[in-house]
């Protein structure tokens, strides 16, 4: 196993060519290659065999024996005979209960009590009430009417209280004015597992002041395909740097010694088990395809650590682990995590993960339970139908109960160490204290992380820091949006719909730079598009830019190239260039990605992921003090590497051939001589470009270049990035088909032209696609036909449009049934020059009518297809 280590080792350093020596875990190496400066860049494999790719295919090719935990929570003799009275005083129906979890939307306090539930969370966006601006206090009384009903005992019931849970992982992030701090991703560039602990802590205390018990964090996932929308909620490719910042999340959560459970420390959740970020090809619950030795070296080691550190309950993953999804896998969640790790604690599902366990559906898995699931997450609205499926399922034997008791018994430990049978959650220390959301000793705690995560990776001339004495222009479509630098997980699942009023206490980053500059004695000019004033320059220009919110799901890319088709900010980045200003590119990002044009049109190029509510925090360390001193250094290292070719997918130190432009652990300092070339290869790579017979323009979201619209005939146009909005004639809403909000229903009201549509704003070359005899695609579901005429038209531009009456073709659809529809593109192509389509999907009628879509595409004709001739 050794000489294989080192034999790696040696790999490394002569395929990439990045350092003149290589030195194992524990030394720090700083070495020159070019341009590039390499800081604590550390080979560290936490297990003695590095992962073979050769090996991967089957599940157990060889015994590996998992490590044995040593949690810090010790077990208490008198609480487990008090939960094995609990448990020997309820009836079955009570049990079934306790193993079920509901969505708060769809969960009243009188079914708490009638259907003994054991749990209850809010998914992203969802709040009490529905009210996105419900306050401190109003969640702390539905936490509270849960509470005293899970407590009721006027009906025969079982006072057993409920646990809620809450996806807070950046802050408390679904709660208006509380503080965000940055992503996973950039928590990894700060490389400082001691704030890890207080950054726990704060959030604890804010989602405490709610009156919820447990939070749904961290994610331990070790990303390797940068393609996953979810790679912004892993620290690192690293799995060591994964593993040493778990256990101390979880203290901080969860709190240590006499302060565990104590009135501002809650329940943590290491997720998910396991191999998240492992799937081929980076999909979404796709399927991570590894040996078990990898699993457990690369994918296992968040969870070493935090069952260490205590965590009580372990998130079962969506993805497979080579074909069996993991809320199937009796290997896993019993053989593996319970018996062979020790873990005491329960294992929850993830928002209908059992659904998709073959066999399964949302209202029936036993297979799941049996595998070792103890805990359904049945987050919508046939939650009842999955309770008496499995209570029938229990009465049969088809659940055995010795597994229910066993599922049943580990909730009651959890809830019994949390202290949560002691009194109801208006009672706790910190309910209802709103001086704890968003205090400013907590958002001191985020500014400190925002310095940390900020990455340098271009800085000629040693441009940064910047004199604050200056004329300075702030441009890009980031400068002053706080949703935008939140990303995803920010009061929408999605992160969209917000607006700066939203984010009360918050400081964007534009906020940052005023402030700066003019207690420097200099000017700001905040202008999106980068336009000035004709009698006024500025001596430099910041330009925010880079990826809109997303999440799991609606964030997986085909490509890793930035703003591909539209390179819309680097057009900004030229015409600033052209004018002589020096730019400083701010690039917020969840993941590495492409930017090698925008590197070369960047004078100084900064990573600052996504920083949440404290942007103004970059500023202290894009500008020196008015004396000239540097306020903060640049600390960040690269906690993902980033691509030089786009061809280079998964790319993670390691690997053979290993050759990025900027490695894992890079970072410049301010006084760093950075000598990186303006003339990076900057062509995207034949071997990258997406199939031309298909290119997806909606998949449970806009893609990008797209943007969803709805206008009416007055002309009020919205462009839609929240989950609702209502014109006079045409309102939008999303919905579920497979999954959470994949789809929009439009509804149609009459009385005048009402439109949907997608545009980008630029260009985007279709004409490969006209030629490919492909067509407009959607999945449709008529839910009421039209009683007028349905158009789809196509745009090139304001003077560049046809369209073609579609009527015949929604007419044909059953109602309430799922179809593919499609019309072919050579129906437009008389009147649109298809090298510069700017709205490739437009749909209208002055009628009433109601359809909800889940996919719409440039693709292959369907059954259901209007066709035409040349």
């Amino acid at each position: 196993m050794k000489n294989n280590v080192l034999q790696k080792l040696l790999a490394i350093c002569l395929a990439s060519l990045l350092v003149a020596s290589c030195s194992p875990r524990g030394s720090q190496v700083t070495e020159e290659q070019g341009h590039n400066r390499y800081r604590h860049y550390q080979l560290s494999w936490p297990s003695a065999a590095v992962p073979d790719a050769q090996t991967v295919g089957t599940a157990r090719a060889e015994p590996v024996r998992w490590p044995v935990t040593n949690s810090e929570v010790e077990p208490d003799q008198a609480l487990e005979q008090r939960a094995q009275r609990l448990l020997g005083a309820m009836s079955l129906e009570q049990k079934v209960g306790q193993i079920i979890q509901t969505e708060i939307k769809y969960t009243t306090p009188g079914d708490v009590r009638d259907y003994h539930l054991g749990s209850v969370l809010n998914g992203g966006g969802s709040f009490p009430g529905n009210d996105k601006y419900a306050t401190p206090q109003d969640w702390v009384a539905l936490a509270d009417a849960y509470y005293h009903a899970s407590m009721d005992t006027s009906k025969g019931g079982l006072a057993v209280p409920i646990i809620w849970g809450t996806d807070a992982v950046h802050g408390h992030n679904n709660v208006i004015g509380a503080t965000l701090f940055p992503h996973n991703i950039g928590l990894g560039a700060t490389r400082n597992p001691e704030l890890m602990r207080h950054i726990g802590k704060v959030t604890a205390r804010e989602v405490a002041a709610t009156g919820i018990d447990w939070i749904f964090a961290p994610t331990v996932a070790t990303v390797r395909d940068d393609h996953w929308g979810r790679t912004y909620e892993g620290y690192a490719e690293d799995p060591a740097l994964v593993r040493d910042y778990a256990g101390e999340i979880v203290r901080g959560i969860q709190g240590s010694g006499e302060e565990r459970f104590s009135g501002d420390h809650l329940v943590a959740t290491a997720k998910h088990f396991i191999g998240d970020g492992g799937t081929d090809g980076g999909v979404d619950r796709g399927d991570t395809r590894v040996t078990e030795r990898e699993l457990l070296d690369i994918h296992g080691q968040g969870y070493v650590s935090a069952l260490d550190a205590g965590v009580q309950t372990v998130m079962a993953s969506f993805n497979s682990w080579n074909g069996e999804k993991l809320h199937g896998s009796r290997y896993m969640l019993t053989e593996v995590l319970k018996e062979q790790m020790g873990f005491d604690g329960f294992v929850v599902g993830d928002w209908l993960g059992h659904a998709f366990v073959p066999g399964c559906s949302n209202v029936s898995c036993p297979t799941s339970i049996n595998a070792g699931l103890d805990m359904f997450m049945a987050s919508n609205h046939d939650w009842k139908l999955l309770y008496s499926n499995t209570l029938e399922q229990a009465r049969r034997g088809e659940i055995p109960i010795e597994r229910l008791n066993d599922a049943v018994l580990r909730i009651l430990r959890v809830k019994l160490r949390a202290g949560l049978f002691d009194a109801p959650p208006s009672a706790r220390a910190l309910a209802g204290r709103t001086d704890i959301i968003g205090s400013e000793a907590h958002r001191e705690v985020a500014r400190q992380a925002v310095r940390e995560s900020l990455v340098l990776l271009k800085n000629h001339e040693q441009l940064l820091p910047l004199a604050p004495g200056q004329t300075v222009l702030v441009a890009g479509d980031g400068a002053h949006n706080i949703g935008k630098q939140s990303g995803g997980w920010t009061l929408s699942w999605q992160g969209t719909g917000n607006t700066n009023a939203d984010f009360p206490g918050a400081s964007s980053i534009f906020d940052g730079i005023k402030a700066v500059v003019e207690a420097g004695g200099g000017q700001t000019i905040l202008s999106a598009d980068g336009a000035l004033p004709a009698d006024i320059s500025a001596d430099v220009a910041i330009v925010v830019y880079g990826e809109n919110p997303y999440a799991e799901m609606q964030g997986d890319l085909k490509t890793l190239e930035y703003q591909a088709g539209s390179h819309k900010d680097l057009k900004l980045l030229k015409r600033l260039r052209a004018r002589g200003i020096p730019v400083v590119s701010v690039f917020l990002t969840g993941r590495p990605l492409w930017v090698n044009p925008e590197l070369n049109t960047s004078d100084a190029f900064v990573v600052a992921w996504l920083p949440g509510s404290e942007g103004a925090a970059v500023a202290d360390v894009l500008f020196r003090t008015p004396s000239g001193d540097i306020r903060h250094d640049f600390t960040g290292t690269l906690p993902y590497s980033w691509p030089m070719d786009l061809a280079q997918k998964p790319l993670n130190y390691g690997d053979p051939d290993y050759a990025p432009l900027f490695a894992y652990g890079f970072g410049l300092t301010a006084d760093d001589t950075d000598t990186l070339a303006s003339n990076l290869p900057d062509i995207r790579a034949e071997r990258d470009k997406v199939d031309a017979e298909t290119m997806d323009l909606f998949s449970a979201r806009p893609m990008a270049p797209w943007h969803l619209f709805i206008n009416d005939d007055d002309g009020a146009e919205t462009e839609i990035t929240g989950n609702r909005h209502a014109h006079r004639r045409v309102r939008i809403a999303a919905t579920d088909r497979e999954t959470q909000e994949d789809a929009r229903t439009l509804e149609w009201l009459g009385g005048g032209e009402g439109s949907v549509y997608l545009r980008a704003w630029s260009r985007i070359d279709l004409s490969e696609f006209l030629l490919a005899n492909a067509a407009l695609v959607a999945d449709v579901r008529l839910e009421r036909a039209a009683d007028a005429v349905v158009l789809a038209r196509m745009q090139c531009g304001d003077d560049c449009e046809a369209e073609v009456d579609v009527s015949a073709l929604f007419s044909e659809l059953p109602l309430g049934e799922w179809r593919q529809v499609s019309v072919d593109l050579r129906c437009f192509a008389d009147d649109v020059d298809f090298s510069k389509v700017n709205t490739p999907f437009h749909l209208s009628t002055t009628g009433e009518m109601q359809l909800t879509f889940s996919r719409i595409a440039i693709a292959s004709a369907t059954a259901s297809h209007l066709a035409c001739t040349d």
